[in-house]
């Protein structure tokens, strides 16, 4: 990826990253929105699936990025068990903003654009791998981008980090190594 760690990629680099990789993307702006509930209407506006992004550190000081379908029950105290890692609990502001380069509310799949050296583990949602297109905040919670999966791919292969896909419908998560 493109970022320097000093300073976090803006929605500028993010577009522009997406048009060296050929990603076609379609963005609303609109208010500031916290929680998939806040931002119920904006969604009714917009196909695809909608996302929540949850950023995980474990016991250990492993650092993941949870990203599913809106409507998706995450069971944090299961998921250690299935990606074999030290308990689950979310990460400080601090290292948010270190790792992902993103605050609170606003935390994104694209904000992997700040992690060129891969230290977040990708953890993707299967039910979210089936919406079309996909929606996120382009670093900032102030508007939602949509890409397709195809172009999430693209995104996710050049970023190159370690990425699973879980099936969180059951009681215990399943993750499998993505794609």
């Amino acid at each position: 990826m493109t970022a320097i760690a000093s300073e976090p990629a803006t929605r500028a680099d993010l577009f522009a990253l997406f048009e060296q990789l050929d990603i076609v993307h379609h963005t609303l702006d609109h208010r500031p929105v916290f929680t998939v509930e806040e931002g119920a209407d904006i969604k009714a506006a917009l196909p695809g699936g909608h996302t929540k992004n949850l950023f995980l550190k474990d016991k250990e000081g492993a650092f993941f990025l949870v990203s599913a379908l809106g409507q998706t029950q995450v069971r944090l105290n299961q998921l250690h068990k299935t990606l074999d890692c030290a308990r689950l609990s979310f990460g400080s502001e601090a290292h948010l903003l270190e790792y992902l380069g993103v605050t609170p509310g606003s935390v994104t799949l694209f904000a992997l654009i700040n992690d060129p050296g891969q230290k977040v583990t990708l953890v993707l949602d299967e039910a979210l791998l089936a919406a079309e297109p996909i929606n996120f905040h382009p670093l900032k919670n102030d508007a939602t981008t949509a890409v397709s999966q195809a172009d999430l791919g693209v995104f996710i292969r050049h970023w190159g980090g370690r990425v699973y896909q879980c099936d969180f419908s059951g009681e215990a998560p399943q993750a499998k190594p993505w794609r």
